[in-house]
């Protein structure tokens, strides 16, 4: 954006209003920094919700010989006040050691401080036929761990303690073998003074250090003396060991002599009892436990009772849904007389006539047809109302409810002498 007539200041404002989203998130003029080679960097405030403490920056390149600024850039830069997440740090140094689980390996950096190489024995140099030793052999002793060369060009062992009023003392082959068989030093690496340092540091302040709840419950009575601590080899056993008893809750872990713990061997089990004290039944309220119930003798009973309850639901007299053409053939309006309500109900439960049987007639048989037990017939005939096998059949396999049985009974009691003589 070049141009010859604006103020420079108004060029970069207008470019910071352009980039923004709105006008009102551009403040006033802070500063004008110079970049040098003719580049200036003007501030201005910065009105963004979230933005607190930011700037506008707008980069203006000058060029002296056409007198013309022409933009370079623009955008927000923070401030010391501005918010900032935290500096990046790479996730190898963010790893914690309880963030691994057993099955991640991350490895050891060879150049790991806590590291260093082990002890190597070495044979001394062979000369050659002129003289010279053989560059390999000259490498192998100079490059040996064994060694170290001194100020006046010896070699000498670190194994060897020198000091200021005597001769330094010799070791003999047969001790430094000893020592490297016994701290295992032969390994291609072992740990550095600063690795041992900050294991000791680490391993002392951590849970099984002399800080730790379980070392309130030993009653004064240290690992240092207990017959379940084994110390270990090297600088570490002056104040670490293992622990080997079972029932302690550090079984099988590294602690310091000072620690403690409730089962240490010289404290003497609690003196028995008498009395029983009863803890407070647990509940869990979140599974359900599904037992195997043993069948019971009762079973026959509940069998029994079961298929009743069977039957009854599938008994016929059990009051169904009646249809209104039924409803209405069985009401009788309220102002009926008592003539009316008999004849209703009696004629549901009158037996119908079906023939009349005249007993003389038995009289003209002959006496072959009659047979043997049977009795004269008297004088009289005697109408004999039958009803339909079926409707018998039905009415013995359908006992009457209890309303039907009081109507009954209403119309038996209304009836007229003749009628009942009728019937006979």
């Amino acid at each position: 954006m070049p141009d010859t007539t604006m103020d420079p200041k108004a060029i970069a404002q207008a470019v910071a209003v352009d980039a923004a989203d709105e006008a009102g998130q551009v403040g006033d003029f802070v500063e004008s920094i110079d970049l040098g080679d003719n580049v200036t960097d003007f501030r201005f405030e910065t009105h963004i919700r979230g933005y607190e403490g930011w700037q506008w920056s707008v980069t203006l390149y000058h060029d002296i010989e056409l007198d013309h600024w022409t933009v370079n850039e623009s955008s927000l830069v923070p401030t010391d006040r501005a918010l900032r997440p935290p500096q990046w740090i790479p996730w190898k140094d963010r790893l914690e050691p309880t963030d691994l689980a057993v099955t991640d390996s991350i490895g050891t950096d060879p150049e790991d401080p806590r590291m260093e190489e082990g002890f190597r024995k070495t044979e001394p140099a062979q000369e050659n036929a002129d003289g010279t030793v053989d560059g390999d052999a000259r490498d192998t002793a100079e490059g040996s761990a064994g060694t170290e060369p001194s100020s006046d060009g010896a070699e000498r062992n670190p194994l060897v303690e020198e000091t200021e009023d005597s001769a330094p003392s010799t070791i003999s082959e047969e001790d430094v073998e000893e020592a490297v068989e016994e701290f295992d030093l032969s390994r291609r690496h072992v740990l550095s003074h600063l690795g041992r340092s900050q294991t000791a540091k680490r391993w002392y302040e951590g849970p099984r250090g002399p800080k730790s709840l379980s070392t309130k419950a030993s009653e004064g009575n240290p690992c240092s003396t207990c017959g379940f601590f084994i110390p270990l080899k090297g600088e570490l056993n002056v104040m670490f060991g293992v622990c080997s008893n079972k029932w302690s809750p550090d079984d099988g872990r590294v602690v310091s002599i000072d620690h403690g713990c409730g089962e240490h061997s010289e404290i003497e089990p609690p003196e028995p009892s008498h009395l029983w004290v009863q803890s407070k039944p647990a509940f869990d309220d979140l599974h359900i436990d599904i037992i195997a119930q043993a069948p019971r003798e009762e079973r026959e009973s509940v069998e029994l009772i079961e298929r009743l309850s069977a039957d009854e639901s599938d008994n016929p007299n059990d009051e169904e849904n009646a249809s209104d053409a039924d409803i209405e053939a069985n009401t009788i309006d309220d102002e009926a007389s008592q003539e009316e309500v008999s004849a209703h109900t009696s004629t549901q439960d009158t037996p119908e006539v079906e023939s009349t049987v005249d007993l003389h007639a038995d009289a003209e048989l002959p006496e072959t047809a009659r047979p043997a037990d049977a009795e004269p017939a008297s004088e009289d005939s005697i109408e004999v109302r039958t009803e339909d096998s079926e409707g018998d059949a039905r009415k013995a396999a359908k006992p009457q409810s209890q309303e039907e049985q009081v109507a009954e009974e209403d119309a038996r009691e209304e009836r007229t002498p003749e009628e009942s003589t009728d019937e006979i």
